[in-house]
């Protein structure tokens, strides 16, 4: 962060300061007393479980400067109303006071966080950039990510979530997009909203958010995303593998390890991609990330270098890892929504040819009425797919299961377990040297230890 006095942070948040005005906050804003350091600022957010306020004298002596907080503490602070609010404030505040900066911000019901590990890693061929390692995309995170950047900063990549109308816009009004990027409404999240239309509501607010001179990178795929354009009084720019978007992709080929291959094509000229990436559903999220990168000046040839370069990032987002004995783990357990499970799914079967592909599935939370449906389609799916094995976990496994076996031409065995720990037994029972395993399920399920688990074994 850049340095600021308690005077100014108050100025900023609206709060009152307790202590020296002239104490000099440089370093990190931090939530958690364990990661406050020399120069630091805590701040002490009251939750279910703890109370940050008793932690304040842990974060003071590693070394903070101050403590941002609701009531006083024993040591420098500021005393604010709110506190996740003065941390939105704070974020808004250093930012403006950062004129240089480039803000691109992500947002869609699929891929937010891959598109934003894509577009940091571009962006940092054009200039010092901040963007985080996972999905900090609320109103937490965010800010959080905001008050990373300094004067150095050039390029600040974010990723917005919404689990409702407005959230998005309250996002963007800590952090005004110069180019706002919108990737898909699917259905993830429909039970909190009630439509597709209604999610398309809340994403469409990143475009209108945008900064004077702003430009919209917009789905060309996506009907709901494509006719958020008139929403936008900035440029807009299109990305999709259809013939008519301004960055699309073109002679799209899998390798074996199912990495994608393509031509990216740009009213600049084109240039071959070689992605590290998994999926083909990685192709999407590539193309946004290189229009995206095309507004903030890249060139077609730097992009298409860039993203053959990129590297993945955040955690458990189709990770592959390979045993000792050849058995292949594809650890995507971090979200599932339908669209991101049929996508895995295929990719499993792609890189599976000629070995046994087992296909372990969890949860897709927040589907609302929908769930029970959507998770027999999946399963069902599956099944289509010529998965060798099938193993559903916990709730609506009965669901997945029911639509496995409405597929009459299926071989493949479906077994169904309560929780984690079935379900690595039921593995450990079946897999064999060189099988290829997916493990996938919304965050809730928490399948990731499923897949370390299997990765543990030696697999000799």
């Amino acid at each position: 962060m850049i340095p600021l006095p308690l005077s100014a942070i108050a100025e900023i948040t609206g709060g009152t300061v307790h202590g020296s005005p002239d104490v000099v906050v440089g370093g990190p804003v931090v939530i958690d007393s364990r990661a406050a350091g020399p120069g630091a600022l805590f701040a002490a957010f009251k939750g279910e479980r703890a109370d940050g306020h008793d932690f304040a004298a842990a974060a003071l002596a590693a070394g903070a400067a101050a403590v941002l907080a609701q009531r006083p503490v024993d040591g420098p602070c500021v005393v604010v109303a709110d506190v996740q609010k003065a941390l939105g404030r704070l974020a808004r505040g250093v930012l403006d006071r950062l004129p240089d900066v480039t803000v691109t911000a992500v947002t869609g019901s699929a891929g937010k966080t891959s598109t934003k590990d894509l577009i940091g890693q571009l962006a940092g061929r054009a200039g010092p950039t901040v963007f985080p390692p996972g999905s900090f995309n609320n109103e937490i995170g965010l800010p959080l990510t905001v008050l990373r950047a300094d004067a150095a900063t050039r390029h600040l990549v974010l990723e917005m979530g919404a689990r409702g109308i407005g959230h998005i816009a309250y996002l963007t009004g800590i952090a005004p997009p110069d180019v706002a990027v919108v990737l898909n409404v699917g259905t993830a999240h429909v039970g909190e909203f009630g439509s597709r239309e209604n999610i398309a509501r809340a994403k469409g607010e990143i475009v209108e958010a945008l900064r004077p001179g702003g430009t919209a990178v917009l789905n060309a795929d996506d009907p709901l995303v494509a006719a958020m354009s008139p929403r936008t009084e900035g440029r807009v720019v299109t990305f999709g593998r259809s013939p008519d978007a301004d960055v699309r992709a073109a002679g799209e080929t899998l390798d074996e390890r199912g990495r994608a291959r393509f031509t990216l094509v740009t009213p600049e000229g084109s240039a071959p991609v070689a992605l590290l990436l998994h999926g083909s559903h990685a192709v999407g999220n590539a193309l946004a990330a290189a229009a995206a990168a095309r507004a903030a000046g890249l060139g077609p040839a730097e992009i298409a270098a860039g993203l053959s370069a990129a590297a993945p990032v955040s955690r458990w987002r189709m990770e592959v890892t390979e045993r000792a004995d050849g058995v292949t783990v594809v650890n995507d357990a971090y979200n599932a929504n339908p669209d991101s499970m049929r996508a895995a799914i295929d990719v499993l079967v792609h890189m599976a040819r000629g070995r046994r592909a087992y296909a372990v599935l969890g949860e897709m939370g927040e589907l609302g009425a929908s769930a029970e449906a959507e998770h027999a389609k999946i399963g069902e799916h599956a099944a289509r797919s010529g998965v060798s094995g099938l193993v559903v976990v916990g709730a609506n496994a009965a669901a997945m299961a029911g639509g496995a076996g409405q597929v009459g031409s299926w071989t493949g065995e479906c077994v169904q377990v309560d929780d984690v720990g079935a379900a690595v037994t039921a593995l450990n029972e079946r897999l064999a040297p060189r099988d290829v395993v997916l493990v996938k399920a919304s965050r809730v399920a928490g399948l990731e230890r499923v897949a370390e688990a299997i990765l543990a074994e030696d697999g000799r």
